[in-house]
């Protein structure tokens, strides 16, 4: 067992809020005195779809940009020999083509990076994911919470992994029907005031029944969006992803959530020692960040109508301080729409004659700076 003295820990611990993608809250340690360059892998093999790995480096510096791990070699194997390679999508991130493994094998990943440094994780088993029984939610004085609930029957799961991929439709402040082209105002070709915003989870959503005599998890918070939230302003969805875990898997993940999410104050928890089971071949003393697991992947989605909610709420938009249209005379459209950053909104009349236009910023009247237009396959 790797054992890192005190202050290596809590450099390892802010590390992983800057790098892993399921940290939440933005921590700064005390950074040693010389470079750190430890590998981070983050990610788990999938038995029924594919496994995406993405490997990274920590660093010192909370506004350097995170250093990928990229032309390495990244492979999964199993107990009788089979290997499964994971071709480099874009630079530090491993996706191998959709696989269906069998649950009677145990799995490991193997890393040969660039510089011809290996890695393995250990051999773990492979956990079969029960359904999800539903994702519910109801309204209370802080906002919308959302819960999850699921079961096994067998009474084999017992630990629990949760991630989601949040989607909601939202609006511009304005609704643009023209646009200036090559010097020419013309009726707008494709529309840009309704899109789709999407966010993945960050925070780490564990759930146990260890201490349970039935593997039951009812109503287990998941998400709570504010009364205010502009993902609630039309119509929002929720996918949730869940994963079983073993116990030591489990264990890693909620001292993870600990050293994370949980640090800043005297009495809360502090930095414990975080020991994956990705190795140095080479040198069993160098740390590693991650836990690589091995199971099924099952999902549940949960739309949410702002109808459903009712009248009292009054949700943000986003775009609070967009200001009033300006008026904008016909011989001054040139220059003032061919600026990028300034679009038109409509025509201006008296009397039924063309005087200008109105406009406002990009940010206010063009919502693909916050989203896409482009409706999800899923979407009603």
């Amino acid at each position: 067992m790797i054992r890192f003295n005190s202050r290596l820990r809590n450099y390892l611990a802010g590390a992983l809020v800057l790098l892993l993608g399921s940290c939440v809250d933005k921590f700064e340690p005390e950074v040693l005195d010389t470079p750190q360059n430890y590998l981070v892998v983050d990610g788990f093999i999938n038995l029924s779809g594919p496994t995406t790995i993405r490997l990274s480096r920590t660093k010192n510096e909370a506004d350097a940009p995170v250093p990928v791990e990229a032309a390495a070699t990244v492979t999964v194997l199993d107990d009788a020999g089979a290997a499964y390679p994971l071709p480099e999508q874009q630079p530090g991130t491993y996706q191998s083509a959709p696989l269906n493994l069998s649950s009677d094998h145990r799995y490991r990943l193997r890393i040969r990076t660039a510089s011809g440094k290996e890695y393995e994780s250990d051999l773990v088993a492979a956990r079969q994911t029960p359904p999800i029984d539903k994702v519910s939610w109801e309204l209370n004085n802080r906002g919308v919470q959302i819960y999850v609930s699921t079961h096994d029957e067998a009474n084999a799961t017992r630990y629990y992994r949760w991630r989601y991929e949040e989607t909601w439709l939202f609006h511009s402040a304005y609704q643009s029907g023209v646009e200036y082209v090559d010097g020419t105002m013309q009726q707008r070709q494709e529309g840009i005031y309704y899109c789709w915003g999407s966010e993945n989870s960050t925070a780490i959503q564990l759930g146990s029944t260890s201490r349970l005599s039935q593997d039951v998890l009812t109503d287990a918070p998941l998400r709570l969006l504010e009364s205010n939230s502009l993902k609630l302003g039309i119509k929002y969805s929720i996918l949730v992803k869940q994963y079983a875990l073993t116990a030591e898997e489990f264990a890693y993940w909620e001292k993870l959530k600990k050293n994370t999410e949980s640090l800043g104050g005297l009495f809360d928890p502090q930095p414990t020692q975080l020991t994956g089971n990705v190795h140095n071949l080479a040198d069993t003393a160098e740390p590693v960040i991650g836990y690589v697991g091995a199971a099924t992947v099952t999902e549940k989605r949960l739309f949410i109508d702002r109808t459903e909610l009712g009248s009292i709420l009054r949700f943000k938009t986003g775009y609070e301080d967009c200001g009033n249209p300006d008026t904008v005379l016909l011989a001054d459209v040139p220059a003032y729409f061919s600026r990028p950053n300034l679009l038109p909104i409509e025509g201006v009349y008296v009397a039924r004659t063309l005087i200008g236009y109105t406009g406002n910023p990009a940010v206010c009247v063009d919502c693909r700076l916050r989203g896409t237009t482009v409706k999800p396959d899923f979407w009603p």
